[in-house]
């Protein structure tokens, strides 16, 4: 088998008993199906949740806590113990782990998101195994990805993976809920994701976990759109995960024929915060999304927001959303040009947004 860059996320269900505790054998049946994926080759990155289920008892809650301070101080416990258990695990298959936290900010801005992808390429490249999870410690709610379905889904973009696996406690997608219809059935392919599908996986996941099936459809679709394959479902044994690679595994497998790998500059645009809209008249709208041309001052009639240089804005065709992409003037800047050719300004302005640099809705 070919080498592969595959990230496989582990939820809180897979990883802990009831009590809310690191559960040894299905932490041990991870380990092991993880190290036969590094023996065969392929560059792994781990998505672990579990900190803040492995953290609360410590902290003496009963159960998993609700409060954002309560969370936060169980991750800060439970992601010490979670690392250290994975760093002597790992260390008898001789392999490295490295962990990383990360938060929103990670992704939505430009810098800190080229900073990861070096520090994840750097690992990979010396057969590190990265184990990621997401900073509760200090993420607010604007600030946090919901659950590590998406964190998983973001990184598997980020890295270009080749495919994403998201273990969980239910066997793939159902065309009902498979605990109330006995005749539901599952789904074992899927090349698009709709809205009836997330319709019919709403629902809430364990008591332990902060993800259902809706999260991992919506992670899902996230990394296909990235170009990455991905499988939800779940197994048993050191095998289980090269079996999910040679497509027999228990579960729905996601592929997309239509998409291809994003570049990294346009898979920020999608995540960041926008921060201004461009109005543009027909002809620009026609170079923009058919002619893969760039978006020229004479197109833009209009404008709202307060933005800078570098800052990302939504471009509409009237009220129709057809993009967004990284302007390179300030909407002062802007507002003076638009509508002018470049031999009518002062100070000629050659290109708003470079077709680089630019994502149609």
């Amino acid at each position: 088998m070919e080498r592969k860059r595959i990230v496989v996320k582990i939820g809180s269900s897979s990883l802990t008993n009831a009590k809310g505790e690191i559960d040894s054998q299905k932490f041990m049946d991870h380990i092991e199906a993880i190290a036969k994926l590094k023996q065969q080759g392929h560059d792994v990155l781990l998505v672990s949740s579990g900190a803040v289920a492995a953290g609360f008892r410590k902290l003496g809650y009963s159960s998993r806590p609700v409060t954002i301070k309560g969370k936060q101080a169980a991750a800060a416990v439970g992601q010490s113990l979670l690392i250290g258990r994975y760093t002597e695990a790992f260390s008898e298959y001789d392999m490295v782990a490295a962990q990383i936290l990360l938060t929103r900010h990670d992704f939505s801005e430009k810098k800190r998101y080229k900073n990861a992808h070096a520090t994840f390429s750097e690992l990979l490249e010396r057969s590190i195994l990265p184990i990621i999870n997401e900073n509760d410690t200090v993420s607010v709610a604007e600030l946090t990805f919901g659950d590590n379905d998406m964190l998983s889904a973001l990184v598997s973009g980020l890295v270009h993976a080749d495919q994403l696996i998201i273990l969980t406690d239910v066997n793939g997608l159902y065309d009902a809920n498979p605990l109330k219809n006995p005749d539901a059935k599952r789904i074992d392919h899927i090349e698009e994701i709709t809205d009836e599908m997330l319709g019919f996986a709403s629902g809430a996941g364990s008591k332990v976990g902060t993800g259902g099936m809706q999260s991992k459809l919506v992670a899902a679709k996230y990394a296909m759109n990235a170009g990455v394959k991905v499988f939800i479902g779940n197994g048993a044994g050191e095998d289980k995960l090269m079996t999910i690679l040679d497509g027999h595994g228990d579960g729905t497998y996601f592929e997309s024929k239509c998409c291809t790998i994003l570049p990294m500059n346009k898979q920020w645009l999608t995540l960041t915060e926008v921060s201004g809209k461009l109005f543009i008249d027909e002809g620009a709208v026609k170079a923009l999304t058919t002619g893969g041309k760039s978006l020229l001052p004479a197109g833009i009639y209009a404008l709202e927001g307060h933005f800078d240089k570098g800052d990302v804005v939504e471009v509409y065709d009237r009220h129709v959303l057809i993009g967004r992409g990284e302007t390179l003037y300030s909407s002062e800047t802007i507002e003076k040009a638009m509508g002018k050719r470049t031999d009518e300004l002062d100070e000629p302005i050659e290109v708003v947004i470079h077709r680089n640099n630019w994502i149609q809705a």
